[in-house]
């Protein structure tokens, strides 16, 4: 059986009311937020109706189909910020959209955060069944949610199953959810096509003797691993010395400064691109030599690893248990140890000193990330609603 024919309908034809809350502002990009985007554009492109609650204020390049609370407050989170909305009417706001909306089912992201997600869980509101897709894995668990887990598993009670986008969320994600709730582990999901047909950037192409090493993320973030990324660039440009280091992502000033420690030497290597549009990352990751992802911790799943494997961009990672998931333990990248930049960059000229290797590596990430695509992964999803209706009852 084909990749194509292996996708079906679980729902046979039926055609959902499907409300989303998110977390998490739409006005600042995040993977949450790109999960939960990209998933609703699948659903409505098989034809369900779709509304999406976020956090913060509109922006000019919002789908209609995104509503906003107005306001949002940031805060430290899992080793990155987010903006949040918990306080004042947000609640009143929520409720009031879940019930005008008519929903057949309501699918929150985090609702052990506190935002919108939170919000429905109140005595006697459930006016349609409620799923839930965890996300987030903690390398240290907080103590504010250990704090909070009797409460949290009481009044996630309500949910009728849940979704871990990882084994690695999973882990987390037992801390807090009933023990009664069904849990199923299914990942984030990416376009397989917009990735592996883009075309590439002749700016950014690598080539044998100028290879092009690239790295996406938040630069001032400890946990993206930038500075393991520089420690693995300054041993090989001794190597590679024409091999240039593309970063794509915020925050050029903080990578400036931790390349100080390297000269101008490591430095004169590196360009910085910004932040990336859609289609420009696709091109990203189809015009490298090798893709690299160093990233420390706070990972739950390896969304990063995924594109890049479909672009058909040969990867070399970090041992995070989220990133040897994603790779089957290191069958489809190399992987290298968790923030040794040495390492990093004996791994990167294995594969750039080798053209077999690079290519098998390359082949063996394209056909792990067909799994990922949003076809099969909305499928899984689906199966679950189609379950959930199948025996729902409802109050207001």
């Amino acid at each position: 059986m084909s990749y194509e024919e292996a996708t079906s309908d679980p729902l046979h034809g039926r055609k959902l009311r499907i409300g989303i809350i998110s977390p998490y502002s739409f006005e600042t990009p995040g993977g949450v937020q790109f999960h939960i985007r990209d998933f609703a554009g699948e659903l409505i492109e098989r034809g369900h109706s779709v509304e999406i609650l976020a956090p913060g204020r509109r922006t000019h390049d919002m789908p209609l189909w995104v509503h906003t609370t107005g306001t949002s407050f940031s805060i430290p989170y899992n080793g990155s910020r987010a903006c949040l909305s918990y306080f004042g009417f947000a609640g009143l706001k929520t409720r009031m959209w879940v019930r005008q909306g008519h929903f057949d089912i309501l699918h929150l992201h985090e609702p052990e955060a506190p935002s919108l997600s939170h919000k429905p869980f109140i005595a006697g509101f459930t006016p349609c069944p409620y799923v839930a897709t965890f996300h987030s894995a903690f390398d240290r668990y907080p103590k504010a949610l250990r704090f909070f887990e009797r409460y949290l598993k009481l009044y996630l009670g309500n949910l009728r199953e849940a979704i871990c986008v990882s084994e690695a969320a999973l882990d987390t994600a037992r801390h807090y959810l009933p023990d009664d709730v069904p849990t199923h582990v299914i990942p984030n999901g990416i376009r397989y096509r917009f990735f592996a047909d883009a075309p590439r950037n002749p700016d950014w192409l690598g080539a044998p003797e100028a290879p092009t090493v690239g790295f996406l993320g938040r630069m001032g973030e400890e946990r993206k691993g930038f500075a393991v990324f520089a420690e693995a660039a300054s041993h090989l440009v001794e190597l590679f010395p024409r091999a240039r280091f593309l970063c794509a992502g915020d925050g050029q000033a903080e990578g400036r400064a931790v390349l100080e420690r390297y000269g101008d030497r490591v430095a004169g290597r590196f360009e910085f691109l910004g932040r990336l549009s859609d289609a420009d990352k696709a091109r990203f990751y189809r015009s490298l030599s090798v893709y690299v992802a160093p990233q420390i911790g706070g990972e739950s799943f390896g969304i990063v690893l995924a594109e890049a494997m479909a672009a058909g961009c040969p990867v070399v990672a970090s041992d995070l248990k989220a990133f040897s998931d994603v790779s089957e333990r290191g069958r489809d990248a190399l992987l290298f140890r968790l923030g040794d930049g040495v390492d990093c960059s004996r791994a990167v000229a294995r594969l750039l000193g080798d053209s077999h290797m690079r290519s098998m590596v390359a082949a063996r990430g394209g056909e792990r990330a067909r799994c990922y695509d949003w076809k099969t992964v909305a499928d899984r999803v689906l199966g679950i609603y189609a379950r959930v209706l199948s025996t729902s009852v409802t109050t207001i």
